[in-house]
C-alpha cells in the first residue's frame, strides 16, 4: 500500500493551485479577459534582457560538455563564492562559498534545511499569516509547526503570543520578510528584537534555536530602506534564497541555503544540509542556471510596475470600502473579506470571476491575498467585479 500521507498531499492541492487551475479552465470558456486570477504569485514582469542575453552567451561560448554537466551536488565552487561576495557587498553579511548550497529554488532551501535540523517531535515557529507549504515542510521532516500569532494592526510578529509558544522544543524560527502573503516588511527593529529574544531562550533552553530566513521576495521593497540582513543580527541563522521573484524566473527553479558563518559548527550544519540534499534526492541545481547566477545577483525587475499596480488596487479597494493591508514589499495585498468566513467569501467571489486566495491555510481568518502581479488590465477591468462583490454583501445586509 502506498503512503496514504503522500497521496493525501497528492489528492488535495493548496488552494491557491487549486484556483490557479480552475481560473485556467474558467478563461478557456469565458475568455483571458472575463477571469481576473489573483491567485498564484506569478511574476507578470519580464525577466531583465540581460538575463536571457547570460543564458544564451553562456550557450553559445561555454563547452557543451562542462555546461550541462552535473557540478557538485552542494552547486559549483566558484558560482557559490561570487554570490557570496555579492552578498558582503550588499549587506556585509560576512558570508563564505563554502556555506551556500545552490538549489532548486526557496521551495527546495526549505525542504532541504527542515530535513537537516529537524528530529522528530521538534518544534518549529512560524509567524501568521505564513506560506502554507512550510506546514508540509516541516511536517514532512519529522517536526510540528507552531503558528504564532500577529499583531493585526501592523501584521508584525505578536511577541507575548511568541512567548507563549516557544519552548524547549523549539528547533527552529522561519521569518518571511517582505511576506507571503501580507507583503509586510519587518523593520530593522523587529529583527534586533527577535534576536535578543531568542538569544535568551538559547541560554534558557542550553541549546540551539536557528533562526531562517525565508527570502524570495528580499528585493521588492517599494522604498530605499536597507534590508536587515539577518546574519548580521543573530549567529545562528540560516538564509533562503530564490531568483523567482526578483528578476521573474520562477518556473527555472534556481536558489539557495547561505549558512551564516557565526552558527554554532557551521561547517557540520553544512554537511547536515548536504546529507538531506542527498537524502531527498537533489543531485546538484540546474548547470546551467547555476552558471547564469552571478550575472543574475545584480539584476532586478521593474518594480515599479508592481508598485503602480499595489497603488492602483490598494487605492481603488478602499475607496469601495475595503479594508486592506498596504505591504511595502512582495506583490500581495492582503484583504478583509466582507464575512468571517473567508472560504465562503472565495465562493462568492467566484461567481464575479475573482479569484481570491481565502486566508485560513495562511493561518488566520477572515482575510484573502489578492496577487497583484498581474496586468494592469487584469486590475483595471476586475474593479466592476469588485464593486459589484461590495454591492452583493451590501444588498445581503439590508434583507
Amino acid at each position: 500500500m502506498f503512503n496514504k500521507k503522500m497521496y493525501d498531499l497528492g489528492n488535495v492541492s493548496s488552494e491557491i493551485r487549486e484556483l490557479f487551475e480552475y481560473g485556467k479552465k474558467q478563461k478557456a470558456i469565458l475568455g483571458e479577459d472575463k477571469v481576473f486570477d489573483f491567485s498564484i504569485g506569478n511574476p507578470s514582469t519580464p525577466a531583465p534582457k540581460e538575463a536571457n542575453e547570460e543564458l544564451i552567451s553562456l550557450l553559445k561560448t561555454k563547452d557543451s560538455v562542462s555546461l550541462h554537466s552535473y557540478t557538485s551536488s552542494s552547486g559549483d565552487l566558484e558560482v557559490r563564492n561570487k554570490i557570496a561576495e555579492n552578498l558582503n557587498e550588499r549587506f556585509n553579511a560576512n558570508a563564505f562559498g563554502e556555506l551556500i548550497y545552490m538549489t532548486q529554488g526557496a521551495a527546495s532551501s526549505i525542504s532541504i534545511t527542515m530535513k537537516a535540523l529537524v528530529n522528530e517531535g521538534d518544534e518549529v515557529i512560524v509567524f501568521s499569516p505564513f506560506f502554507p507549504e512550510y506546514r508540509v515542510f516541516i511536517e514532512n521532516a519529522g517536526g510540528k509547526l507552531v503558528a504564532v500569532q500577529p499583531d493585526f494592526k501592523t501584521f508584525y510578529p505578536n511577541f507575548e503570543d511568541l512567548e507563549r509558544k516557544i519552548s524547549s522544543k523549539t528547533k527552529a524560527v522561519i521569518i518571511n520578510s517582505p511576506n507571503n502573503p501580507t507583503g509586510v516588511v519587518y523593520e530593522e527593529s523587529i529583527i534586533v528584537k527577535l534576536s535578543d529574544f531568542l538569544r535568551k531562550k538559547q541560554e534558557e533552553y542550553g541549546h540551539e534555536i536557528y533562526l531562517c530566513s525565508d527570502e524570495p521576495y528580499r528585493e521588492l521593497i517599494y522604498n530605499d530602506k536597507q534590508y536587515p540582513f539577518v546574519t548580521r543580527y543573530y549567529d545562528n541563522s540560516i538564509v533562503f534564497y530564490s531568483f523567482s521573484k526578483s528578476i521573474s524566473l520562477p518556473g527555472e527553479r534556481i536558489g539557495y541555503i547561505l549558512v551564516s558563518s557565526t552558527c554554532k559548527d557551521a561547517s557540520e550544519l553544512y554537511k547536515a544540509i548536504k546529507g538531506a540534499g542527498r537524502s531527498l534526492g537533489y543531485v546538484c541545481a540546474s548547470s546551467l542556471f547555476q552558471f547564469a547566477s552571478p550575472k543574475f545577483v545584480n539584476l532586478l525587475t521593474d518594480i515599479n510596475i508592481y508598485k503602480e499596480n499595489r497603488d492602483l488596487l490598494y487605492n481603488s479597494l478602499t475607496e469601495l470600502g475595503y479594508t486592506c493591508v498596504k505591504g511595502e514589499g512582495a506583490f500581495y495585498l492582503f484583504v478583509k473579506s466582507l464575512e468571517n468566513d473567508a472560504r465562503a467569501f472565495k465562493e462568492v467571489a467566484k461567481r464575479f470571476n475573482l479569484l481570491l486566495v481565502p486566508s485560513d491555510s495562511f493561518g488566520v481568518t477572515g482575510y484573502c491575498r489578492v496577487a497583484y502581479c498581474v496586468k494592469k488590465e487584469t486590475i483595471l477591468n476586475s474593479l466592476e467585479a469588485f464593486k459589484e462583490l461590495k454591492k452583493y454583501y451590501e444588498e445581503l445586509k439590508d434583507e
